[in-house]
């Protein structure tokens, strides 16, 4: 019993993996598509069409988690906002690398890659539609332990 108590603590005090993909709109979803995919570098996951318009998309990290986006629909603005005002932050190894590429690509940096206080070396850059990407080493912080046996939910 002792080995399960271990385990469960050494996992609830590991960096959790990914698990928020943001949603985003844009004016043309099919070239942002093509620029986060041929040139940032995510994976061309599902792409849904309706009527010529992208309905989804899903594109995927190479290192985990991924961004949903589609095209523009003024009823949908509430869930996803207009297009070109998120920000999202990707997590990944090869930060130098991917900063090298993208700059020599003739993407619009937004801010240099430099080390961070908190242990992270990052950047971040501006999308066709204006949606802002940061991408760091940073992973988060490890959860702490939790102090009672109980599963937190949500609270009203």
């Amino acid at each position: 019993m002792e080995t399960n108590r271990n385990t469960t603590q050494e996992q609830q005090l590991s960096t959790p993996a990914p698990a928020i993909w943001p949603g985003l709109q844009a004016q043309d979803a099919p070239a942002l598509i093509d620029f986060l995919v041929g040139t940032v570098g995510f994976l061309r996951t599902a792409v849904y069409e309706d009527e010529g318009r992208v309905a989804h998309a899903q594109l995927d990290w190479p290192e985990g988690g991924g961004v949903m986006l589609g095209s523009y629909d003024p009823a949908d603005e509430a869930t996803c906002g207009r297009p070109g005002t998120a920000g999202a932050y990707v997590v990944t190894d090869h930060v130098d690398d991917l900063y090298r590429r993208l700059a020599e690509a003739g993407v619009k940096v937004i801010s240099e890659i430099e080390d961070k206080p908190y242990g992270s070396r990052e950047f971040g850059i501006e999308d066709p539609e204006g949606n802002r990407w940061s991408f760091g080493t940073y992973r988060g912080e490890p959860r702490p332990a939790p102090t009672t046996a109980t599963t937190p939910g949500p609270t009203a």
